[in-house]
């Protein structure tokens, strides 16, 4: 096998019980909006913040008024918050921004990595409504969340909240600009499920299968099982004269082999992946057969799974785009965009040295960031390497997928040539 190139809203729903808005999917149109009647009635509106351990903050309401709840966490990019809002990964979450301000560039309905908001709630700490400083920008941030009737609460002290996340550990947290009564809401996040345990990507992958690229003159064909996938992975495969065919979550492995792919690509995604019983068996397959395969993040995990390594819930997760990676195989080091919160146990990995490698590893606290199945043609990492708007340090695994392909097809032709001598 080849090394590692040296540098290169269906509905929003949880499982029932649930006490949250629906948030509906839609393609957004590029036509600019004129402001709401009420969109200056939403900053005289208090808002409310409610953790599961009773910590309250107060402050303003911004996008939508309205009421939901969900798991908390905290994303420290300093720039890129469309593409995270529209991060499938983040289905189903309140999303706490540490940058000082969300908006001040507007959106663009060419910047979305999915085709609307996946986040459940945003919390910030200036929140630009009508104002923007793009004039490329298709919409102002207040326009783009009504839009997408996403709601959320600004004026709150963020660096206090996501102190209190790093001590205290992810958890439920509910965000209300119509209610105040704290014990009502204390009532609705009681019956919020935790997020562990939770199977979601199946609520955001697509429904039917569709294809990126030119068929005609690719090189390489990848069925792609879509867990939430983001359509820069998609674009990184195009790029580099691929034909990719985006297949539901629980498509079958037989199903994806009548693509005739060169290889298969697990994608990123929501959720819990012990759960995800019909992705681990379908990756599975795949490893049996031993074809080129590629994991991202949730892809990652369910790899681990497939060879009988466990995941598990991390105690705040990584999400930003300034974490530092090493890799193992080269030596060389790279900044990352990374956004999960759950884990590859090292444990496990340290008992199965026979069967899995470990290609990457976290700086910051030494968790797993990549693997490779030994004697196979498969490997995953953690983070995101088609990362947008980046960084970029990561994208040589894109390259490394299609060796791993090419080879494949060599080592193919090589076999039919014997077989028909």
């Amino acid at each position: 096998m080849p090394s590692f190139p040296s540098n290169s809203r269906p509905k929003f729903r949880f499982p029932s019980p649930m006490y949250y808005l629906c948030i509906p999917i839609r393609v957004l149109s590029s036509k600019p909006c004129k402001p709401s009647a009420f969109m200056s009635n939403v900053q005289q509106t208090p808002a409310v913040l409610l953790l599961a351990d009773g910590t309250v903050f107060h402050g303003q309401a911004a996008g939508k008024i309205g009421t939901t709840a969900g798991e908390i966490c905290f994303n420290t990019g300093m720039t890129g918050y469309q593409e995270v809002f529209t991060d499938p990964s983040y289905y189903g979450q309140l999303l706490v921004a540490t940058n000082a301000h969300i908006g001040n560039y507007g959106a663009r309905h060419t910047e979305s990595e999915s085709g609307d908001i996946k986040i459940a709630r945003l919390i910030c700490k200036n929140f630009n409504y009508n104002k923007n400083s793009r004039p490329q920008a298709d919409y102002s941030i207040q326009e783009y969340f009504e839009r997408e009737e996403l709601g959320g609460i600004c004026r709150v002290d963020t660096r206090a909240i996501v102190r209190h996340i790093r001590s205290k550990g992810a958890m439920n947290a509910i965000i209300s600009s119509e209610i105040t009564d704290l014990t009502e809401l204390q009532q609705r996040l009681a019956k919020v499920p935790n997020m562990e345990g939770l199977e979601l990507a199946s609520q955001v992958s697509t429904t039917e299968a569709y294809t990126m690229g030119e068929e005609a003159t690719a090189e390489y064909r990848i069925a792609a099982l879509d867990l939430g996938i983001k359509r820069n992975i998609l674009r990184n495969f195009v790029a580099r004269n691929c034909f990719v065919k985006v297949f539901p979550a629980k498509t079958s492995y037989e199903e994806l082999l009548a693509f005739r792919p060169d290889g298969f690509f697990l994608s990123n995604g929501p959720g819990d992946p012990a759960p995800m019983d019909y992705a681990i068996a379908t990756t599975k397959a795949i490893l049996n057969d031993n074809h080129p395969l590629f994991g991202i993040c949730l892809g990652h995990q369910i790899l681990a799974q497939a060879v009988d390594i466990p995941t598990y819930k991390m105690h705040h997760g990584h999400r930003g785009i300034n974490h530092p990676v090493k890799n193992l195989v080269t030596g060389r080091c790279e900044i990352t965009s990374q956004n999960h919160g759950f884990g590859v146990s090292p444990e496990a990995l340290a008992a199965n040295e026979d069967k899995v490698e470990i290609t990457h590893l976290n700086l910051n606290d030494q968790t797993i960031e990549g693997i490779r199945v030994r004697n196979h043609r498969a490997f995953s990492v953690q983070y995101h390497p088609e990362a947008s708007p980046g960084p970029h340090d990561a994208r040589y695994l894109f390259d490394h997928f299609v060796d791993l392909m090419k080879e494949a097809k060599k080592e193919t032709l090589a076999s039919e040539q014997i077989t028909n001598s």
